[in-house]
């Protein structure tokens, strides 16, 4: 990748966060307070960027996703700590909900590094300081922009209870939650099992990738819980849901992972009638 390229990359992705942050902060600003989004988002650029020092110097992608779990960890901690006197049942809920997530998610992402050895998406990148800085870069913006519905309704100085809306969308994100951990639990057994084809069992049977369509509903549960807390161009924040859509879906996610399976098992009967029979994202029923 050239280093124009890496470097628009950069200056894109610390735009859109900037378009969630500002939105986000609204009217929240008060005189000597930062508004506690704005200050999370520096928080997590710096942490990347750090991160990133140590990745460079050791040419290492070992800790990059634990790093963006424990991005999201902080974030969430950071904000209830500066909010800590307006903290109600909802702040509590969300920040738990994003601690949980990035938690589990770390864990298992680290491990299966730790496995494997190496990650191969990393290869190339991490040789070029201007594509490895912004990788990381953009692992922030995932960040801030992922959490802008959360950290906006913990740092908005209101202590808000839980109503029928917020526990609708608490709801969501559990079961968004329980889907993902499960599809990556099958996949995991099924690969420690010996097996080298594709996974076409258990949830994967009613999607091509049903570990996505979790990571997707769960934080559209976050955007749905966090609705009535949010005030005029605070709703902006609702569209995180989408980044992630639009990460997973369209940038670095099915789109790699579709083609790899292509060029590994598109010649095989058996998979073109998987592919063919078994929707890309939205789980089948029957």
């Amino acid at each position: 990748m050239s280093r124009k390229t890496s470097l628009l990359g950069i200056v894109l992705g610390l735009g859109l966060a900037a378009v969630f942050v500002f939105g986000g902060v609204g009217s929240t600003w008060s005189d000597g307070q930062l508004p506690t989004l704005l200050v999370a988002a520096g928080i997590a650029f710096v942490l990347q960027w750090i991160a990133f020092a140590f990745a460079w110097r050791r040419q290492s992608e070992r800790f990059f996703d634990l790093m963006g779990s424990a991005t999201f960890v902080s974030v969430a901690l950071i904000s209830v700590v500066i909010s800590k006197r307006s903290i109600g049942a909802l702040d509590v809920a969300l920040a738990c909900a994003v601690i949980v997530w990035a938690a589990r998610l770390g864990t298992f992402l680290s491990s299966r590094v730790r496995t494997v050895g190496t990650d191969n998406r990393f290869k190339a990148m991490k040789k070029d300081f201007f594509w490895f800085l912004m990788t990381w870069t953009l692992q922030g913006t995932w960040v801030v922009v992922t959490a802008s519905a959360a950290v906006t309704v913990i740092g908005d100085q209101n202590a808000q209870p839980l109503g029928l809306v917020e526990i609708s969308g608490l709801l969501i994100w559990a079961t968004g939650l329980i889907i993902e951990v499960l599809a990556d639990q099958q996949k995991k057994e099924f690969r420690l099992a010996g097996n080298s084809s594709f996974i076409s069992s258990g949830l994967w049977s009613r999607s091509r990738h049903p570990n996505y369509f979790g990571e997707i509903l769960l934080w559209s549960g976050i955007a749905v819980a966090a609705v009535p807390s949010l005030r005029g161009w605070q709703h902006i924040t609702l569209l995180s849901p989408v980044f992630v859509w639009l990460l997973l879906m369209k940038i670095s996610g099915a789109p790699m992972l579709e083609a790899r399976a292509n060029h590994r098992w598109g010649h095989e009967p058996a998979y073109n009638q998987y592919k063919k029979t078994t929707p890309l994202l939205l789980p089948r029923l029957w």
